[in-house]
């Protein structure tokens, strides 16, 4: 993974800046956020269907 300095982190919110606008990035940085949370939650919902027959197993095993 590269490691991105502070001076290459402004430049590239600069160039994010002349392409697309001082009123467009609220917008983008919305929808990214959206996306985000969108992920993390379909990838909660996988993690809790892969768990649910993992619990149903423990409680079908007979006593002995």
């Amino acid at each position: 993974m590269p490691n991105i300095g502070t001076g290459e982190i402004i430049l590239i919110l600069l160039i994010v800046l002349i392409f697309f606008g001082a009123k467009k990035i609220p917008e983008l940085a919305q929808g990214l956020g959206k996306g985000i949370k969108e992920f993390r939650k379909a990838a909660r919902d996988v993690q809790d269907e892969l768990e649910k027959p993992a619990d149903n197993n423990k409680k079908i095993e007979p006593k002995a």
